[in-house]
């Protein structure tokens, strides 16, 4: 009995550890967030702030064939997807009809 006991309290220890682990290592690098974009109520990749300045990322918007920087807002098939939000997110973009780039 005390070997069982044993056994399902590293096993109740082993299926908690890796996602306190992975919870706090989770840092979102939003120059890789391009391509095709869909925004979403619920369920989204990330939680993005639309800002005007001081933003993580300054993000152009086309119409086809998207490239570093660059999203294409879709209904279907995406890449990504985004919930805008005021508040907690996961980082800020601004919208830009210059060059995409990383704010500096």
């Amino acid at each position: 009995m005390r070997r069982l006991t044993s056994i399902l309290w590293l096993l109740m220890v082993g299926l908690c550890l890796p996602s306190s682990i992975g919870a706090a290592d989770k840092k979102v690098n939003p120059v890789r967030v391009y391509g095709r974009i869909k925004i979403v109520e619920s369920f989204a990749d990330f939680k993005v702030k639309s800002v005007s300045s001081f933003s993580d990322l300054q993000v152009k918007v086309v119409t086809s064939l998207p490239g570093v920087g660059e999203w294409m807002i879709v209904d279907s098939f995406p890449d990504f997807t985004v919930k805008l939000v005021d508040s907690f997110p996961d980082f800020t973009v601004e919208f830009k009809n210059g060059v995409p780039r990383p704010a500096k």
